[in-house]
């Protein structure tokens, strides 16, 4: 029998960071289908109407680009941190020679 393992810990911004991902990995999907919705509506009898559908896309196109954004902001700060060598932190050249 197998010894149980320790649980594996993940640091708070690691974790934060992961889900964001997964966050922006999934905005597509849910876009896909939040665009397919009207498709539904206009099956049905009295629906909203292609002017209420345009609408529609409109404010969910815009809101897709929010959320992409908002998304983008955190993610682009946490790769900068882990992308940018220790010495352009501190100020100095990689080199050592300021």
């Amino acid at each position: 029998m197998k010894a149980p393992r320790a649980p594996l810990f993940l640091e708070r911004k690691t974790y934060r960071r992961r889900r964001l991902m997964d966050a922006a990995r999934i905005l597509p999907v849910v876009g896909l289908v939040m665009i397919l919705l009207p498709v539904l509506w206009s099956s049905s009898e009295g629906g909203i109407g292609t002017a209420g559908e345009t609408v529609y896309l409109f404010v969910l196109w815009i809101g897709l680009i929010l959320a992409a954004g908002l998304l983008s902001r955190p993610l682009r700060a946490a790769l900068r941190r882990e992308t940018t060598p220790p010495a352009a932190e501190a100020g100095g050249d990689r080199d050592g020679v300021s």
